[in-house]
């Protein structure tokens, strides 16, 4: 069984292109368009990686990754960006994610992020080990 990747993202165009994207190559896509929608659904505890907007109506992509912590879940994470800032950056190198990704992004770039997800232990941090300059580039 293919891992199973879900998308939050409140854009169609955006859910729809990453699904397009992923099963491009071979990868199974769940989308969703806010974050409670997800966590309603079961995909929650099939996810093996998270794509997910900053910025939603609702709960946002950080509060999200922050309540699946909470919740006990540590679903790789790539949080992706229309309005990218420093300080959203550091806080998500601070939490743990896997990339920040702005908008818009190169598809290799996404499947680069999306590889490092899916191969990464489910404990392990974005700011440690070799994981720190990919974050830090994105």
């Amino acid at each position: 069984m293919e891992p199973l990747i879900s998308i939050i993202d409140d854009d169609e165009s955006v859910r729809a292109a990453l699904q397009r994207i992923l099963a491009s190559h071979g990868l199974e896509a769940a989308a969703f368009a806010t974050a409670e929608q997800f966590l309603a659904s079961d995909q929650l505890r099939q996810a093996a990686c998270l794509i997910a907007d900053i910025r939603m109506p609702g709960m946002s992509g950080f509060q999200l990754h922050q309540r699946l912590l909470a919740d006990g879940y540590q679903i790789p994470t790539i949080l992706i960006t229309g309005c990218p800032t420093e300080a959203d950056r550091e806080a998500a190198l601070a939490t743990g994610i896997v990339a920040y990704l702005p908008k818009p992004f190169s598809e290799r770039a996404l499947l680069d992020d999306v590889a490092a997800a899916l191969a990464r232990p489910a404990r392990d941090g974005c700011a440690e080990h070799d994981n720190e300059a990919r974050c830090a580039r994105n």
